[in-house]
């Protein structure tokens, strides 16, 4: 009671402009110069502080036959945050997002990232990048190998990739495990290599499909909080999908709800739980009213 508890009342963060001008050019002095405006904000309130709008969809459908799976679905997200779409097996979470990959067309509606038009855009040029619940990895190459392979592939010099990935293998806790192969990892060790491939790349959208779903509890809890803190550290803007409550309010900085074809969403991680179709109060009330029946028990 007391985690979901602390999970509720934590603050979203909120990023300024400006932290996404080079890909690969590192993100930690654009963060520390925007922490100061942020700061600076805080001490004169007629600051304005200015997102950037890094993905907008307008009036988003698509059915398959007879099937609608949504109809006229708006949604938006600024850079450096994540977006946790909350919704029930089947509901159209993972064609949404492969809508924005560019792996599915919509029937109509219109995607913009980084205000560019993305409808005629290929998967490959939208800057945007699709983990899967799978971790994909090549087989043949070892760990150090996967991450480097989206470098290599936008030929940037040797010194670079071999900066970029030792960081990475780092960051993900994996520096001992740079020259496996895929096949003597556990999951949640090629799930940190997936992720760091995806990240590596410094995405303009990070597109995350229930990742963590099969791992154990443990190796589960580890990667929200890896992923958490490395998004953070990138200043990435994340669309995360899950079923799992818990997971969304751990990973989410701002909050949707997919259901019965309809988007909703929430300004806030306090609207987000208010609403009682989410299930937070419900939850709450199990557990305080578990734990009040265990003390009665006890006595």
């Amino acid at each position: 009671l007391r985690t979901l508890v602390r999970i509720i009342s934590s603050t979203p963060r909120v990023f300024l402009s400006g932290c996404s001008k080079a890909r690969f050019a590192g993100t930690s002095g654009a963060i520390a110069k925007n922490s100061n405006a942020a700061a600076a904000a805080q001490e004169q309130p007629n600051v304005e502080i200015v997102l950037t709008r890094v993905l907008s969809v307008r009036g988003l459908a698509k059915a398959y036959g007879e099937t609608a799976v949504f109809a006229a679905l708006d949604l938006a997200l600024n850079q450096g945050q994540t977006l946790a779409i909350i919704g029930a097996s089947g509901c159209g979470k993972t064609t949404l997002l492969r809508i924005l990959a560019g792996l599915t067309r919509a029937d109509s509606g219109t995607v913009r990232i980084d205000a560019n038009d993305m409808n005629d855009v290929s998967p490959q040029a939208r800057g945007a990048v699709y983990l899967y619940q799978e971790p994909l990895l090549f087989p043949h190459l070892d760990v150090f190998e996967n991450i480097a392979f989206g470098l290599r592939l936008r030929g940037l010099p040797r010194a670079t990739i071999n900066n970029e990935v030792e960081a990475m293998l780092v960051a993900l806790e994996l520096e001992n495990f740079a020259r496996r192969r895929p096949a003597s990892l556990s999951g949640g060790q090629r799930q940190r290599v997936a992720f760091g491939r995806a990240l590596a790349v410094k995405p303009a959208l990070l597109l995350l499909d229930e990742p963590f779903s099969n791992l154990d509890p443990p190796a589960r809890a580890s990667m929200q909080q890896l992923c958490k803190r490395l998004t953070r550290h990138h200043h990435s803007s994340v669309v995360f999908v899950t079923h799992d409550l818990k997971e969304a309010l751990i990973m989410g900085d701002c909050f949707g709800r997919l259901a019965d074809g309809r988007y909703q969403a929430y300004v806030d991680r306090a609207a987000f739980c208010a609403d009682a179709a989410n299930g937070v109060q419900a939850e709450l009330a199990f557990w305080r009213d578990g734990a009040a029946g265990l003390i009665s028990m006890a006595t």
